[in-house]
């Protein structure tokens, strides 16, 4: 038997006074390698931004014969382990309760390692790049056991550098074998490869039914819109997977959805997954918003700068990297510097004039979403 229930913190502001713990899953730290290529796609609708974006790209053109190509640059996200968990743990514990947290970097478990030396029982969780076929999963790896983790992250790194369909599906029983390690399929009707919604759908399909005995939840995310996640819901009915919170947070934005249990801790709320097969997931406030808007305010954040930090990732542009010609992967203050190009100063203008409450109203009407509009 499985259950999910969904609540809205909307619709029901005190959802969550039945439970006595929040959890929080899925989120980033400065440890994710996050690419620049959807940079284009997202500053299309804003006239400053997306002239700023095409100047920039002409007269790189006019300088290299060859096209911006923004699959080469990268970003991290701007908090630390510390700053992260901090973080999610202020939303929950405003809402009266407990807070669990399992920081899911792409591919690495530094965030959850370095936390757990303070923290024994602070999951070490991973968020593992699955190369299948054209495209690729990801995988919500949560909880892994500490004296395994790093002997386990270097056989999961060594498969998505090397992928063998064969070794992956001895991997997930591996990690399946570890009962108290938590294994969600993150956002998995998102079409990230972009080959293609069709294609995408028969990809997954093959997944699930060949790997999903393995595989102990899909992820509502916090960063897809409605419709995409009441498909993963279509999903889950039909293979029979429970559903879990899943935030993906990368910027300021705590995480958009939690989980709420009784559990006191995160084997327990494991083994309520698992073994029980319940789960209860909070839509958070900030899930109404309109997502592009959401999006734009993470860019925001990743071009802020924040004195506060330490040396080295204060300015934006020490967080921005760029793999030259060379190889050789350099920030892009090393890149430019004296002062950024002036086309960049202006696309950095129109997203800090975001910031003001003025225009962020004006675009939440403008980027509202009428298929989002029964949330």
């Amino acid at each position: 038997m499985r259950k999910t229930s969904l609540h809205w913190s909307w619709r029901n502001p005190a959802a969550e006074k039945c439970y006595r713990t929040g959890v929080s899953l899925h989120s980033h730290t400065l440890y994710s390698e996050e690419s620049l290529a959807f940079v284009p796609r997202y500053t299309a609708g804003l006239p400053i931004a997306a002239h700023a974006i095409a100047g920039q790209a002409e007269r790189y053109k006019t300088l290299t014969g060859r096209d911006l190509d923004f699959s080469r640059a990268f970003w991290r996200p701007p908090l630390g382990p510390r700053e992260a968990y901090d973080l999610e743990t202020k939303q929950i514990e405003a809402l009266g309760l407990d807070a669990l947290v399992s920081l899911s970097d792409h591919d690495d478990i530094q965030a959850g390692s370095q936390l757990a030396v303070l923290e024994a029982h602070q999951p070490i969780s991973v968020e593992w790049t699955i190369p299948f076929g054209p495209s690729f999963f990801h995988m919500g790896v949560h909880n892994l056991p500490a004296e395994h983790a790093p002997a386990i992250m270097t056989e999961l790194e060594s498969f998505t550098a090397q992928p063998v369909r064969s070794r992956f599906a001895e991997l997930l029983a591996w990690l399946d074998g570890f009962g108290q390690t938590l294994i969600i399929l993150n956002h998995p009707m998102w079409d990230e490869a972009r080959i293609g919604v069709v294609e995408h759908a028969q990809l997954l399909g093959r997944v699930i039914e060949r790997y999903g005995e393995h595989i102990h939840a899909l992820e509502l995310n916090g960063l897809r819109p409605w419709k995409e996640n009441q498909r993963v819901i279509w999903l889950a009915e039909q293979s029979g997977h429970v559903l879990v919170s899943g935030g993906d947070r990368h910027g300021l934005e705590p995480n958009a959805n939690l989980n709420l249990t009784n559990a006191q801790s995160f084997a327990e709320f494991v083994a309520e997954i698992r073994q029980d097969r319940i789960s209860e997931v909070l839509f958070m406030p900030q899930y109404r918003e309109p997502l592009k808007l959401r999006m734009i305010e993470t860019m925001c954040d990743i071009v802020r700068d924040y004195p506060e930090f330490p040396i080295g990732r204060r300015r934006w542009n020490e967080r921005v990297f760029y793999r030259q010609d060379d190889g050789v992967v350099r920030p892009l203050a090393a890149i430019w510097q004296r002062d950024e190009p002036w086309p960049v100063k202006w696309f950095l203008g129109g997203l800090r004039a975001i910031m003001s409450r003025q225009v962020r109203t004006a675009l939440r009407l403008a980027l509202a979403d009428p298929q989002e509009a029964g949330l």
